[in-house]
């Protein structure tokens, strides 16, 4: 018995319990008994947590370099609300290339058992089923191998260690055009680049949003330079115009590095990143590619810079074209919602970016925040208070809540679209009234938007594709004089009105109700006086509202959605479609007036 074996203290391991079941198994559920001979690795993780990204791809070697003897294990611990969601999991499993079998525990029951108490922790079980070894967070992949290769030499010798092909069963690949697509870029040209994240490529679809026009990158993990078909990326992610418009630059969240796409001839080169992560202590400034990066999330042309969201140090850094260097711009590598001048400033996973003339808006994704970084560089706060306040609630800002937002979108008026990903829904928060309200629900983890005149184009990544919806007149309204046809005001009755949106599925669909109810209508009137009951937003296509007899004439502000699915119990996947319309029906009070107003809403289908 070696030294290192004498000295190593050993715990009897529990055993693996989660009530979503088991994920790349096949089906088969496994126990620890199942799993005797073999050195185990037990990997608990969440999705959302950069950090839990980084091991993925830190045990990849590992994976690959001792495949006969060890089985690494995810055991998936939920922080959000949605990563408890058993979908929301398969979807992360294969968005993320996870190639090991991964249990899905929702309420945390293996996470208590081991007394895990941080995201990432890794923990070791030898082959007679002991705790040898546990690390919480990242960069312990070369102590664990290490340890590896003692248990194998020591349970050899012992007869304990049981060679042979692991439990990992691959998923059946889908055959979509997109696949968990990240972000989206409008082109000068008018199509889409979009980073299709899991297939390590970048995607131009025309202006349909549907069709490919071409695709860049080989389509394996990889960190290459070279024409379309050369280039190799590493889960790509945020797109953003050069100011001379000819070329893209993308942030190569993997490879740790950000590269340049020349829109004629589809060349990539490489603008900064080593391709190896930032750790402590290595450089924050100097000759962008002799600095190394660490995941950056999208970027933003702000001023004369490329400003980087720099998610794995929860930081914001800059990109100079003019002298080809980086620079550390705001953030201190300290996680949390700390505002106040760059340098002292605190971030959570900054994943979204979006620069007006004088504001840098960002999705601060772990504390589900909305933030701001002004000209000054001081960091403002609009929405959000901390790592562990979230949820979906519109109204003002002070009580509006997100869950885990991964990007942002400048609107026309002044306001912002947040692409609020864990509540499947598209945001806005009007910095002139402070209001927070929901422009879409029923989306699916959307994870960008991007401005088509006065659409919205989302990056629905959990359904592989892009939806256009159309924005309401406010968030398109650049000033208060527009040149618009004007309607003949309806007449109706003052007092109780009541309101109906009539929609009818289209032929071979249904309402969509997996995720919650499918439908949301959500109603306000010009001047707010107007209504006396019925302002808000609900999940009923039908109110009642209440009209102030002291206001003679005014606009009723009607927005209304629905959701519908292909009604075929044999698919599992059926195709969804978003319905919506806005409305801004003028009204006059009259006596003898209509005391009912029927809308239709006409099954605009979003794709």
């Amino acid at each position: 018995m070696t030294d290192s074996a004498r000295r190593r203290a050993r715990v009897r391991a529990p055993e693996l319990t989660g009530k979503g079941g088991w994920l790349n198994t096949g089906d088969k559920q496994y126990t620890l008994a199942d799993l005797r001979g073999r050195i185990v690795v037990l990997d608990f993780w969440t999705f959302c947590c950069i950090n839990c990204l980084h091991v993925l791809d830190e045990l990849r070697e590992l994976e690959e370099k001792h495949r006969d003897t060890v089985v690494v294990i995810g055991v998936h611990s939920p922080k959000f609300v949605h990563e408890a969601e058993h979908r929301a999991v398969v979807d992360a499993v294969e968005r993320y290339g996870v190639e090991h079998p991964v249990l899905d525990d929702p309420e945390l029951a293996t996470w208590k058992q081991y007394a895990v108490r941080a995201w990432p922790t890794l923990v070791v079980i030898d082959p007679e089923g002991y705790v040898v070894a546990q690390h919480a967070g990242e960069g312990h992949a070369h102590a664990i191998e290490k340890l590896v290769e003692e248990l194998e030499t020591e349970h050899a010798a012992k007869g304990t260690l049981r060679r042979g092909d692991g439990p990992y069963v691959p998923p059946e690949p889908e055959p979509t055009v997109l696949r968990f697509p990240g972000k989206a870029l409008l082109l000068p040209g008018g199509t889409f680049l979009v980073s299709d994240t899991t297939r390590h490529q970048l995607v131009e679809l025309a202006e349909d949003a549907e069709t490919v026009v071409r695709r860049i990158g080989g389509g394996a993990r990889g960190f290459a330079d070279g024409g379309p078909g050369e280039a190799a990326f590493n889960e790509p992610q945020g797109l953003a115009l050069s100011e001379d418009g000819t070329a893209v630059i993308v942030a190569d969240t993997v490879n740790h590095a950000l590269r340049r796409l020349d829109l004629a001839t589809g060349g990539v080169t490489t603008l900064a990143g080593t391709g190896r992560q930032w750790w402590r202590g290595s450089a924050t400034s100097g000759p962008a590619r002799e600095v190394d990066l660490s995941s950056p999330w999208d970027v933003a042309v702000f001023g004369a810079k490329v400003w980087i969201a720099m998610a794995g140090v929860h930081q914001l850094w800059t990109y100079d074209p003019a002298t080809a260097t980086v620079a550390v711009a705001a953030g201190t590598t300290n996680e949390g919602l700390v505002d106040g001048p760059g340098a002292e400033a605190w971030f959570a996973q900054p994943s979204g970016l979006a620069a007006t003339a004088d504001r840098l808006w960002l999705a601060d994704s772990e504390t589900s925040a909305l933030r701001w970084v002004d000209l000054d560089g001081h960091v403002h706060t609009a929405v959000g208070t901390g790592l562990f306040d979230f949820g979906h609630r519109d109204g003002p800002a002070g009580q509006a809540l997100f869950q885990h937002p991964l990007g942002v979108t400048a609107l026309p008026d002044g306001s912002v679209a947040v692409a609020d990903t864990y509540n499947h829904a598209l945001r806005r928060y009007d910095p002139a009234t402070g209001e927070v309200s929901t422009l879409a629900a029923d989306l699916r983890e959307p994870s960008d938007a991007v401005l088509v005149g006065e659409d919205i184009v989302v990056v629905e990544s959990a359904r592989h594709r892009l939806t256009r919806l159309r924005l309401p007149e406010e968030a398109v309204r650049v000033e208060a004089v527009a040149h618009r046809t004007q309607r003949a005001a309806t007449e109706v009755a003052p007092g109780r009105l009541r309101l109906d949106v009539i929609f009818q599925a289209p032929d071979g669909q249904k309402l969509d109700s997996r995720y919650g109810p499918s439908t949301r209508l959500l109603v306000s009137a010009t001047p707010p006086e107007l209504l006396l009951e019925g302002e808000g937003a609900d999940t009923d296509l039908s109110r009642e509202l209440e009209l102030n007899p002291a206001v003679a004439e005014g606009v009723l502000h009607v927005s209304a959605m629905a959701a519908s699915c292909d009604d075929d119990p044999a698919n599992l996947y059926p195709a969804c479609h978003v319905h919506q319309q806005d409305w801004g029906v003028p009204v006059r009070l009259t006596e003898g007036g209509a005391d009912r107003l029927p809308l239709i809403l006409a099954g605009m289908e979003e794709r």
